[in-house]
């Protein structure tokens, strides 16, 4: 696991002592330990060398915004298929500490592994995807994400694509069908790649049939795959994610398993903290509805999660609880400002938003949104106290640095019961 020249010495054992967790430490410490030079490139190491040993069939996802959830779904369908021998990154484990460490806890065991890898620079996604070395890599959207640190979307679909160039010999890339990029991803693809496929509506290679909401509030989708059509229903809400159902789809055919079983597993897939989790918190006089959509934001994600909360059955109010999206460089008031359309199209009632970055956001939404801004987080939560009712249905959203988990916990905290 070590480079060359570099030092490795471990703390001695007695014999029958018990050992809860070894440490990687570039200085000796008072608990057992390995002591490395630099615990960077012994982390990579411990990453490589599970790798090598895995004969695992390994997915690489990235993308503008869905990584997370796809990777989230194809473990549930690759797990099931499997019967529990595939493997993923946790939470968001997804930049140059946490890929490296979702590589090393990797079991021998595994017949499936799925990794999350996300970038916001050039150049990031191209090392990572050298030390995962996918056999199949997937970019889920190109989206403005980041932006502040890139030229423009072109820019950030290069970056992305840079996932295909860890791809093993025969690789296949998955991209998605209903993005500009599409065409400049299959290109870069096309230098690394045996196969390519596309996933989305029209002409993709995995395409919805047919797709219609579900009484339960997922969707019902009748799917066109390369060797089969396939109908299933899917537990998570919006259309954004029958995309990345597609997605998931493509890859489970792709690695030659059973895709009603995975269909199965889609059905099962249960809330994601912080990415859509929902939760029925009890008022006097009824519930509530709380959609945790806290953990990230970007363009994309703002949409399509509008959209989706405009789509809710059964309510009597609709209010979103937005923070700033992050990264956005000198695009960042343009983009804040573009929501408007998406949330006068979700008829929301009422609007809190966050921060000075919200400010170019609420100038366009005056007089046609209800509308409370709010200096802070905790600013926003007691606002969102006093205004709630029975029958309503929250949606919170904002970049992880925001801090809206924090509002979300103090609203349910002790009378929630997840659904």
């Amino acid at each position: 696991m070590a480079r060359a020249g570099e030092m490795i010495t471990m703390q001695r054992m007695l014999p029958n002592e018990r050992v809860p967790y070894t440490a990687i430490v570039d200085r000796p410490i008072d608990r057992p330990h390995v002591l490395v030079r630099d615990t960077s490139n012994a982390l990579e190491g411990l990453a490589k060398a599970a790798r090598s040993r895995a004969e695992a069939q390994i997915v690489g996802v990235t993308g503008s915004a869905g990584k997370t959830g796809v990777k989230e779904a194809l473990f549930a369908a690759l797990d099931r298929a499997s019967r529990g021998a595939a493997h993923r990154s946790v939470k968001s484990y997804n930049n140059h500490v946490g890929v490296p460490l979702s590589l090393a806890r990797m079991p021998a065991r595994t017949r499936f592994g799925v990794f999350e890898m996300g970038m916001n620079h050039a150049g990031e996604l191209a090392e990572l995807t050298r030390l995962v070395r996918p056999h199949v890599a997937i970019v889920t959207t190109i989206a403005p994400a980041h932006i502040g640190f890139f030229k423009d979307e072109a820019a950030i679909a290069d970056a992305k694509g840079e996932i295909f160039e860890g791809l093993e010999e025969a690789g296949t890339a998955i991209v998605p069908n209903d993005s500009p990029f599409r065409d400049r991803l299959v290109r870069i693809a096309r230098r690394y790649a045996e196969n390519i496929l596309t996933f989305g509506h029209g002409d993709a290679d995995v395409h919805a049939l047919h797709a219609v909401r579900s009484s339960e509030g997922g969707s019902l989708i009748t799917a066109a795959l390369l060797e089969s059509d396939v109908t299933f229903t899917i537990s998570q809400r919006g259309e954004h994610w029958v995309s990345n159902a597609l997605a998931v789809l493509a890859t489970v055919e792709t690695l030659g398993l059973d895709v009603g079983v995975a269909g199965l597993a889609l059905a099962d897939l249960g809330g994601l903290k912080g990415r859509g989790e929902r939760h029925q918190v009890h008022l006097d006089g009824g519930d509530f509805l709380l959609i945790d959509e806290s953990y990230n934001a970007n363009p994309a994600s703002m949409a399509a999660t509008l959209k989706s909360l405009g789509a809710e059955r059964d309510i009597e109010r609709r209010i979103a609880v937005l923070g700033p999206m992050r990264e956005l460089g000198s695009h960042s008031d343009e983009l804040h400002a573009s929501l408007a359309p998406a949330l006068i199209d979700a008829h929301v009632d009422r609007v809190i938003l966050i921060g000075d970055e919200m400010r170019p956001l609420a100038e366009k939404i005056v007089g046609r949104v209800g509308l409370d801004l709010a200096k802070d987080v905790d600013e926003a939560t007691e606002a969102l106290l006093s205004m709630l009712k029975p029958g309503d249905a929250v949606l919170v959203k904002a970049s992880n640095s925001v801090g809206l988990a924090k509002l979300v916990e103090r609203v349910k905290e002790g009378v929630a019961c997840s659904i």
